[in-house]
């Protein structure tokens, strides 16, 4: 599976961003979809995850209520609609994957696949 990042930028807190993971390679029937973050200084960690094939999604809750993750199957792209920004959102943000059909997991060494990451400003 290639994944391609995309959508991260600089905005003011409250704001909202769109982040897009294009993901190539593979069928796709039993993948996992997540969004991790890390911000200077910090360990990646994990934002946000979706069942490719039944859309079931987790979140950390840091961001639960603000961000939601969905998928266009059409564009085999995944999005991290973020709201109600703050600095505390300021990070480099990965899109990653894996195949397991029973399991969505939290943990980036459940991975293995992943974007190159897309930086993410919040101003305050």
């Amino acid at each position: 599976v290639q994944l391609q990042a995309s959508g991260g930028g600089l905005v003011q807190a409250g704001d909202s961003l769109r982040l897009s993971c294009a993901a190539s390679g593979r069928t796709f029937n039993s993948v996992v979809m997540g969004w991790f973050r890390q911000a200077p200084g910090k360990e990646r960690e994990f934002a946000a995850a979706i069942r490719w094939s039944s859309g079931l999604t987790h979140y950390a809750n840091v961001v639960k209520g603000r961000f939601t993750i969905s998928r266009d199957k059409a564009k085999n792209t995944v999005y991290l609609q973020m709201n109600s920004m703050t600095p505390e959102d300021t990070a480099v943000y990965y899109c990653a994957a894996y195949s397991d059909p029973l399991i969505v997991s939290t943990s980036p060494s459940r991975y293995n696949y992943w974007g190159q990451g897309t930086l993410v400003t919040v101003s305050s």
